[in-house]
């Protein structure tokens, strides 16, 4: 008896089926360029899948002066929300994918870093699934592929960026080996987090085109993309 009601208590203790540790605290990196009809959408979609799984979080939303009016948006998210939970740390002015990360990861408060793209091109209800396959396997790195599993895609092409959990701290050692500053600078974290070692899990998800607006890659720069990768090859 006695062994069954300590069972019972320590079963009392645990976090509720389905949910994570509050000790935990998750930062997503959101940088924005000219997202102000998707960025009410995926933020409201985060926030759902955090609260529903009992998920300590942040969003750090990083606009690139858009002249769009994001930055109003993002403004009133925060208002909304609360400045707990969305954080916004404006640039004045379009400065790259990868020194965004890095303003971000100033500003960051979790440890553990989520990183993904405002165009709704990967759904946030996957990011329960990341965390539980990082605590499954105590990855370093856990990464969104459509190569396993049931992931699918959805008007997805070459230049779609992918969705990734970091634990904080190799997040920031993995920035400071990084040359990349453009789109490029994702592929190249992945490149050196496997010569450093780092354990990364996969989760399949669907990724879909942009829901609103036009790829924000032109012609040059996915020019400057592909000479990133020959740089990036060239140099691993």
């Amino acid at each position: 008896m006695a062994s069954e009601e300590a069972s019972r208590n320590s079963r009392s203790r645990r976090e509720p089926e389905g949910r994570f540790p509050r000790q935990d605290k998750y930062s997503v990196l959101l940088p924005t360029y000219n997202e102000r009809e998707n960025l009410p959408l995926i933020v409201w979609l985060l926030v759902k899948s955090f609260s529903e799984s009992g998920i300590n979080y942040e969003i750090i939303i990083i606009d690139d002066g858009s002249p769009d009016g994001t930055r109003d948006i993002a403004e009133q998210l925060v208002k909304i929300y609360g400045s707990d939970k969305i954080l916004l740390r404006p640039r004045e002015k379009k400065l790259g994918l990868g020194t965004a990360y890095i303003h971000g990861m100033k500003h960051a408060t979790g440890n553990y870093i989520i990183i993904m793209d405002a165009d709704l091109s990967h759904h946030p209800k996957f990011i329960p699934e990341f965390i539980r396959k990082q605590k499954e396997g105590n990855f370093d790195i856990v990464s969104g592929t459509r190569y396993k599993g049931n992931g699918g895609v959805y008007g997805w092409d070459l230049k779609r960026k992918i969705i990734r959990l970091y634990r904080k701290e190799v997040l920031q050692k993995l920035i400071e080996k990084c040359v990349s500053k453009g789109y490029v600078f994702q592929m190249e974290m992945i490149v050196r987090a496997r010569q450093l070692n780092y354990t990364i899990g996969e989760v399949p998800i669907s990724f879909v085109d942009r829901v609103y607006g036009e790829s924000k890659l032109g012609g040059n720069e996915i020019v400057s993309f592909l000479k990133g990768l020959l740089t990036l090859f060239a140099t691993t």
